[in-house]
């Protein structure tokens, strides 16, 4: 797998109809089985569960060992092949008490993921894991929703959500659907992934109507495993491990 490349500016663009009317993406250098983006920053880890940061245009691993990987407003967490929680604070990565499967730091400052038996989690900026009623296989958060899926891919959300009330209105909602991984970006866009590698995103999503109004398929000639959206930028994992890029800023 190629380490430290550079995203050379000839790297050949293909027109893709995506979130946007019109759009391009690239094929990123690398490879990668999970990527979450947030706060202007991409992490990423590969199949040898080695972490890599997007610096200027050059994947830079960044020390450690990691399955799945998360960056947002509360920082950059991620679980490790044993289900140990880390938070990456001052170049370091110190380890939290508890065990999950999944983390995701997309909440307004507080982290929330699942474990191995699909409970869900939230960490309040004081205090220990908070468990949440119910069951999801995964979840991710944004400024004012969660959103998650069960082990049958079964779509909920979870409104109220706030700096100080992680866990939101404690009310399942579920949507119509079905998705095998889902993800809010910080400015509150959701997109979704099925069990036959279809991307979706979901539509008139707002603070005032966090569940939004219906899923829209993205026409993609590629399968996709894992999707996260920030700052204009839609990243796109394959089933083959490539890197995606789909942008409706080419500058």
């Amino acid at each position: 797998h190629p380490v430290m490349v550079f995203i050379a500016p000839q790297t050949s663009f293909m027109l893709l109809s995506c979130s946007f009317l019109s759009t391009f993406f690239l094929v990123v250098p690398g490879s990668l089985k999970q990527i979450d983006a947030g706060n202007g920053q991409v992490f990423g880890v590969n199949s040898a569960d080695e972490i890599y940061t997007l610096y200027s245009g050059v994947w830079t691993k960044v020390p450690g060992s990691l399955k799945h990987v998360s960056v947002g407003p509360a920082g950059v967490w991620g679980v490790s092949a044993g289900d140990y929680i880390l938070n990456l604070q001052r170049g370091d990565w110190v380890v939290v008490r508890g065990l999950l499967k999944q983390v995701d730091a997309g909440g307004s400052v507080f982290p929330a993921g699942v474990n191995s038996n699909d409970d869900i989690y939230c960490l309040p900026a004081e205090g220990s894991w908070i468990n949440i009623q119910g069951k999801l296989k995964y979840y991710s958060c944004g400024s004012y929703s969660c959103w998650g899926v069960n082990s049958a891919d079964n779509i909920y959300i979870m409104k109220g959500v706030t700096p100080t009330k992680c866990g939101g209105s404690l009310q399942w909602e579920q949507i119509d659907g079905a998705l095998s991984m889902i993800e809010v970006s910080t400015d509150g866009k959701v997109y979704g992934v099925n069990s036959n590698g279809d991307l979706f995103e979901r539509e008139g999503v707002s603070s005032i109507n966090p569940a939004g109004t219906k899923w829209r398929q993205l026409p993609l000639y590629q399968r996709i495993k894992h999707v996260s959206y920030d700052g204009g930028h839609l990243w796109l994992i394959t089933l083959d491990n490539s890197i995606l890029d789909c942008t409706d800023d080419l500058n």
